[in-house]
């Protein structure tokens, strides 16, 4: 449960940090300080010699009374889940609700016609937790409808969600069977019931769970959906690591096919809802699967793709977001005052340069160039930063020293000038590069003198 220190890869490229946005981005959590404001937490905190205190993460009793005690603590929210159920880690899950808020606060994708100025996310297997609509709920006013199969996970899920009157309006928790069953029932030609039929998978014959289709209503429409998938095949598979004692049940944890069957289940119910979800997320567990689905989501068609990287403890995790809504069309225009942003399009790149290879080559490019940069793989952008030396050489260095034909000059006096590089992925072999002034007192900067080098 570590704070907000980075790590270092074998590679020596930095790991991905806790989001800055998380409420223990500054500090992990202080157990000594919780248990003395919780003695139900207290029995499960040791404390070393050196004054650390730590917690037996190997002990379900003990992690499920941290996530209570955080919940409680930091969020409002009361909470518990019986033995066995899947536990899950509040700092982690934040990750998650804030790229998810990310991704709606950017202006790559238009908000769909139909939303209101409440944020509506659709959380798939919420659990008995329930953890993914408490969260953004609590933290953001976020409504959600909450899905799942199971009688004990819909039981608890309401359970947790009365035991908040503060939030219990903006959480519905729905039973997925029997939305699909209904809607399978009500289908004139039969096409819904055929839809959820067995069918190999990799070679393995599953049954089709509802997860999408027939538990959206047809009249319904989200900003986002959101899933902590059943990451593994087996029972076996998912007790492998000791470390962690997190609990969970077999429909939580596994299914045939594992996560990669689970997920194109996402992607395929997608394409038929494709204009009732702004976004369609997942996490993913295994990055080997990240770029099967990857490619999956790209033969589904759809306009955009992003992809990041979650801080886990000790475990890797990664998100994968879709969507079929047309992005903002951005065109590069003449150099005017007041001008702050330009964009142009990649096209014809070899599959394998997708947004992150590009990001990455621009970032070696800026370093190469001794400018300073900092990079947001999440967010596939880059800031950079000239001091007024290296701008001036820039503009030197374009022979024309105009963009289209306007003539510009840097302003005296200006100390450094910013800008952010960021790269969208539309289609597969096409990307979107979009240049934005970070400093306002240099909108007559011609930028593109930066981006096209």
């Amino acid at each position: 449960m570590g704070g907000g220190r980075k790590r270092r890869r074998r590679d020596g490229s930095e790991a991905p940090a806790i989001h800055p946005r998380n409420r223990y981005a500054a500090a992990a959590p202080d157990f000594a300080s919780l248990a003395s404001l919780y003695p139900s937490f207290a029995p499960f905190v040791s404390v070393s010699r050196g004054g650390r205190a730590s917690i037996d993460f190997t002990d379900f009793a003990a992690t499920r009374e941290l996530t209570r005690v955080l919940l409680l603590h930091d969020h409002g929210v009361n909470w518990w889940i019986p033995d066995g159920q899947l536990c899950p880690t509040v700092p982690n899950r934040s990750n998650y609700i804030h790229w998810i808020e990310d991704l709606l606060s950017s202006d790559l994708i238009p908000p769909i016609s139909s939303s209101n100025k409440t944020v509506r996310g659709f959380d798939i297997g919420t659990g008995a937790n329930c953890i993914y609509p408490l969260l953004g709920a609590s933290l953001l006013g976020w409504s959600f409808v909450g899905s799942d199969v199971t009688d004990v996970a819909l039981e608890w899920a309401k359970k947790n969600v009365e035991s908040n009157p503060q939030l219990a309006a903006l959480v519905e928790i729905r039973n997925a069977n029997k939305m699909s069953c209904s809607s399978e029932s009500e289908a004139v030609d039969g096409e819904a019931a055929r839809e959820n039929t067995s069918k190999p998978v990799d070679g393995v014959l599953r049954s089709k769970p509802s997860i999408l289709l027939g538990v959206v209503k047809d009249s319904e429409s989200f900003d986002f959906c959101m899933c902590n998938p059943p990451f593994f095949e087996s029972i076996e598979e998912a007790g492998l690591n000791p470390k962690t004692s997190c609990g969970g049940t077999a429909e939580e944890m596994v299914c045939p096919g594992g996560e990669q069957a689970f997920i194109t289940r996402i992607i395929e119910d997608s394409v038929s809802l494709k204009n009732s979800f702004r976004w369609f997320t997942s996490m993913v567990g295994r990055k080997a699967n990240l770029k099967i689905l990857v490619s999956k989501v790209h033969e589904a068609g759809v306009s955009v793709v992003k992809t990041t990287e979650f801080v886990q403890g000790q475990t890797a995790r990664w998100g994968l977001a879709w969507s079929f809504i047309a992005p903002r069309k951005m065109v590069i225009r003449s150099s005017t005052p007041g001008k702050a942003n330009y964009s142009f399009m990649l096209q014809g790149l070899r599959r394998e340069y997708g947004a992150f290879q590009v990001l990455k080559s621009a970032e070696s490019f800026f370093h190469a160039s001794n400018l300073s940069c900092k990079t947001d793989s999440s967010l596939f952008s880059i800031d950079v930063t000239l001091s007024d030396e290296q701008a001036q050489a820039a503009m030197l260095h374009d022979e024309s020293g105009s963009v289209e034909g306007n003539s510009t000059k840097l302003h005296s006096g200006v100390t450094g000038t910013s800008f952010r590089i960021s790269v969208f992925e539309q289609m597969p072999g096409t990307l979107l590069v979009r240049g934005s002034l970070l400093n306002k007192a240099l909108s007559d900067t011609p930028l593109l003198v930066f981006i096209n080098a």
